[in-house]
């Protein structure tokens, strides 16, 4: 069994900064793919960002590309998401993802990921 505990979340003028964190524990994480999804009440969740089980690989959705970066501490069981340049429009529940199978690469839908935290809420205010 995973728990994937988020924090970091809360209320942000546009333009600033938040960092999420995501803390693991349970199994083998540092051979586990990662990724940070993000809804909004009366939408689909989106993929935001997605990371490799070294570290070395990441992707990102087109509409945080540039503002956002995934990272990962194995040695801490923790996978972040530092969110710069912040717009109203990125206002959303944040969910970090586990993929329920040890694995390589990226991977960006929703159900390819077995483990979810509860999330974080970040509001951005114009």
């Amino acid at each position: 069994q995973v728990q994937l505990v988020e924090s970091g979340g809360g209320l942000v003028q546009a333009g600033g900064s938040l960092r999420l964190s995501c803390a693991a524990s349970g199994r083998a994480f540092s051979r586990t793919p990662m990724g940070w999804f993000r809804q909004v009440p009366g939408k689909e969740r989106e993929f935001v960002a997605a990371i490799d089980w070294s570290g070395g690989d990441t992707d990102y959705a087109g509409s945080v590309k540039g503002r956002f970066t995934i990272s990962r501490d194995n040695a801490k069981n923790t996978v972040y998401l530092q969110m710069n340049s912040l717009k109203p429009e990125d206002t959303a529940v944040y969910y970090c993802a586990a993929k329920a199978t040890i694995a390589s690469g990226l991977w960006y839908r929703d159900r390819d990921y077995g483990y979810w935290g509860q999330g974080t809420q970040v509001t951005v205010s114009s």
